[in-house]
């Protein structure tokens, strides 16, 4: 995320080295470097030339404190600007409704991602204790009602659609007394796109507004399009008002031109971010840990929520118990895999680890892959042997090899690191400060 744009700021902020004081012509060709960089992000040229004026102002005759570098107090001055400019603050969705459902119209062009955010949403309403209902608006694109139907099932919450019919009110209308009958709290309700924005899909948009009357009214946009996105916003809030934005792809977007656009450009913010494919990959947009990612400090307050929200409590306690006893078996090791798979990629874990600049994250040899053929390898495992793993002669590993489409070296290789699990575990558990050592090295357990 944003890694083009991360790594030629650090480039700036490693130039400023040495510096004694802030000066204006030090400063000044900082600042000319920083709208070079914003400008390759694909950040909208206004906004890049306003960003920087408000930087060189707050720089220009800072004193440079003892304890820091020039590049150092600039990269404090550029955080503070770039959270304002990405919103200052995260803003909620509004869900207050007179009468309930609260209706969420959600719009964007064709292949912004509109129908997998709206059954994305559907399910993070579901996990917050709502109850909501999906309305199938979208009667131009073929497949767009088979697409949202699939999407609700595996999200398991109510679709109301119909076909046979391009009177896109009646459905919606239709959906929303659905919606009071089944005791549905929120309606979101997925509209048709166009590649492009034409006079017929802004005055439908524009119905359905004056027909629902929505809390939200939010726009969808591809976060990779950079100034074309923040372009179609432009017209979206000139002709419908939008009340918020949702990036999509952003775990994709290595220049991150929309982002630092949108807002200042449409003054709406930017409410949620899609970052990966699944149905759970939707999060709320916190400017301030976009800010500290874009200037490698990390986003450890999100992979804590990340980890709140995909560990097991109970099972990471039983663990704890298991570890010390040093009885971690291979089933253990499967189930401690599962976990980590729904924190996100690798890659993506690391961007949140302060000290992860993009040329340390795009040096890093990440497989992807190794905690799938790990997963296969345990897999093809009997139960016995998962629990014995002693058992596991030539013959075995053979055959284990063969079940998970690897080599027998790679059997022999996720043994090897078993067993010097074990080893650590038994050293940890002879130690005699065990509990204050475990709290230091496993903060998470």
């Amino acid at each position: 995320m944003f890694s083009e744009l991360q790594e030629k700021l650090e480039g700036v902020f490693r130039g400023l080295g040495g510096k004694g004081k802030l000066t204006a012509d030090n400063v000044g060709e900082a600042m000319r470097e920083i709208r070079r960089a914003l400008l390759a992000a694909d950040v909208e040229v206004s906004v890049a030339r306003n960003f920087v004026a408000r930087v060189k102002e707050r720089a220009v005759g800072e004193e440079v404190l003892k304890s820091v570098t020039p590049g150092q107090q600039v990269a404090k001055i550029v955080h503070d600007e770039l959270v304002q400019l990405l919103g200052s603050t995260a803003s909620e969705l509004n869900l207050s409704a007179s009468t309930p459902p609260a209706t969420i119209l959600v719009m964007g062009l064709q292949g912004s991602g509109k129908t997998t955010f709206c059954a994305k949403l559907a399910r993070r309403l579901k996990s917050q204790g709502r109850r909501p209902m999906l309305a199938a608006c979208d009667l131009q694109r073929p497949a767009a009602i088979d697409q949202l139907e699939i999407l609700a099932a595996e999200v398991d919450v109510p679709v109301h659609s119909r076909r046979q019919t391009d009177d896109v009110l009646a459905v919606a209308t239709e959906a929303r007394s659905a919606a009071r009958e089944k005791l549905c709290d929120v309606l979101i309700v997925d509209t048709a796109g166009r590649l492009q924005v034409d006079e017929q899909l802004m005055a439908q948009l524009s119905a359905l507004n004056d027909q629902l009357e929505p809390v939200e009214r939010l726009l969808v946009l591809d976060a990779m399009t950079g100034q074309e996105a923040v372009a179609i916003a432009r017209t979206f809030d000139e002709q419908i008002g939008i009340t918020g934005s949702v990036l999509t792809k952003l775990d994709g977007d290595a220049r991150g031109g929309a982002a630092l656009s949108l807002v200042e450009v449409t003054g709406q913010p930017i409410k949620l971010v899609g970052i990966g494919e699944k149905v759970t990959d939707l999060d709320t947009f916190h400017p301030d840990r976009v800010a500290g990612r874009i200037l490698g400090m990390g986003d450890i307050l999100s992979l804590v929520e990340k980890a709140q929200a995909g560990v097991d409590e109970d099972k990471a306690r039983r663990m704890e118990e298991r570890m010390r006893k040093a009885e971690f078996t291979f089933d253990d090791f499967l189930d401690q895999l599962q976990q980590l798979k729904k924190l996100g990629s690798i890659k993506s874990v690391l961007g949140m680890m302060p000290g992860m600049n993009a040329k340390a994250l795009k040096n890093a040899q990440v497989d992807e892959k190794a905690l799938v053929r790990t997963e296969a390898i345990i897999c093809s495992m009997t139960r016995q042997e998962r629990s014995k793993p002693g058992i596991l002669n030539g013959s075995r590993r053979k055959r284990i090899a063969r079940g998970s489409g690897v080599e027998v070296s790679d059997v022999n290789r996720l043994l090897k690191q078993y067993r010097d699990m074990k080893k650590m575990m038994k050293l940890l558990s002879k130690a005699p400060n065990l509990d204050r050592l475990g709290k230091g090295m496993f903060p998470g357990m």
